[in-house]
């Protein structure tokens, strides 16, 4: 909502956006955050003690290296309706950073519920920690101020481009690019200053991870040259911390591996330095997890060896690949005996590897339903189906069949 312009009601909105004088020694300095997802849980797993674990390293960091602002870039719960834990959880952080009296800007992605996360951002403009507020076809900036002169903060929460069609009806927008482009284009940025944009999108050409919501094809990729105005972006959206094109076009990444596809990175939060117009210098502080989330491979025997885990961080987030050739009976309980945080099991073996076709595109007509649960049997157990298990298939397939014609 813009200052001055009328809530639904009648009401007026006496809010105004501010300079606020920071008058930094030497560079303005920010920390990128992005996709807490607080409340989440993985495999069934909850993940909130380590989320509690992560906050309190980040405000450490904080302390460590006392930066003027928080780019915070969406997704900050995992549901649009959190848990009353994760949402003591999120007020306990902004707590912390409230009363170290650092510029917070935080923004709504497509996990958190837009409404719920503005709801009572004007009072809290007072204690320096600014919500973004629903999109309504405008995003006036927060303008700071230190010794180059000033920066506009522009907050551009996750947007379709349904939300920005409705504000542009003159407007051709058929996709998340020309959204975008219509919603920055509508900010009037001045680029002869410093200009730094929060937002929660897929950038094309950005790698993606198993852990978030994509629309199939990639539709919802928003071309990266509709930011150009801006002197640094802060993502939000994809959990790996990457570039797209320019160093100055960033994802941070999630501050906690969130699936398996993440096991091999390394989490960090973002630092920003902004120094006169065009100087920007980027640098990662690593986050040390209280539970790093890892993968496992070997045989049953191997994994339950004592010499083998005794003295690794047994109590990781851990998905085992059993390399035996059997099934091993309830190997998932037994395995949980020694790795308590077994999140998913698997097997590679010859059975599993071998390259099974069920049935080819041109003979899936001509195939039976009980080829059909032949073949998966043999697919799931290494062995096909005895005569006597063939038999009674055949009846139990014979019946439902009965049943439908009667319906």
């Amino acid at each position: 909502m813009h200052p001055g312009e009328k809530m639904d009601g009648g009401l007026q909105c006496p809010c105004v956006y501010d300079k606020v004088n920071l008058m930094c020694a030497a560079q303005m300095k920010f920390l990128h955050l992005s996709d807490l997802h607080l409340g989440k849980r993985v495999h069934g797993f909850s993940m909130l003690e380590d989320q509690a674990y992560i906050l309190q390293q980040i405000i450490d960091c904080i302390a460590a290296e006392q930066p003027d602002g928080v780019l915070i870039c969406g997704d900050i719960y995992d549901k649009a309706v959190p848990s009353a834990e994760a949402v003591a959880l999120c007020d306990d952080f902004f707590c912390h950073l409230a009363q170290r009296k650092v510029q917070v800007f935080a923004i709504s992605g497509n996990h958190d519920s837009p409404e719920r996360l503005a709801f009572g951002s004007r009072l809290m403009d007072g204690s320096g920690v600014h919500f973004s507020p629903v999109y309504d076809g405008g995003v006036q900036p927060f303008v700071l101020t230190d010794k180059w002169g000033e920066v506009g903060i522009y907050m551009l929460p996750f947007v379709k481009p349904a939300h920005v069609r409705r504000y542009f009806p003159e407007a051709e927008i058929d996709s998340y690019t020309d959204a975008l482009s219509a919603a920055v284009g509508a900010m009037q940025v001045d680029t002869s200053r410093r200009n730094v944009l929060l937002t929660h999108q897929f950038v094309t050409g950005a790698a993606t991870s198993d852990s978030e919501e994509l629309s199939v094809g990639g539709t919802d990729n928003v071309d990266g040259s509709v930011f150009d105005p801006f002197d640094y972006v802060a993502l939000g959206h994809l959990h790996s911390p990457q570039k797209v094109g320019r160093d100055t076009l960033r994802y941070c990444g999630t501050p906690l591996k969130y699936s398996f596809s993440e096991a091999s990175q390394h989490k960090s939060v973002t630092f920003v330095d902004l120094g006169e117009k065009g100087s920007v210098t980027i640098a990662a502080e690593p986050l040390v997890p209280r539970h790093d989330l890892r993968e496992l491979r070997g045989s049953y025997m191997e994994l339950t060896d004592r010499r083998n885990y005794e003295g690794t961080a047994v109590d990781d987030y851990l998905y085992i690949t059993l390399t035996d050739e059997q099934d091993v009976p309830d190997a998932l309980a037994r395995l949980r005996v020694i790795y308590p945080n077994l999140m998913q099991l698997d097997y590679d073996n010859q059975r599993t590897r071998q390259q099974q076709e069920i049935c080819a595109p041109e003979r899936t007509e001509s195939i039976s339903p009980l080829e059909h649960l032949a073949a998966f049997y043999q697919l799931q157990n290494n062995q096909p189906l005895t005569a006597e298990q063939t038999a009674f298939c055949q009846e139990l397939i014979e019946e439902i069949w009965k049943e439908g014609d009667t319906v």
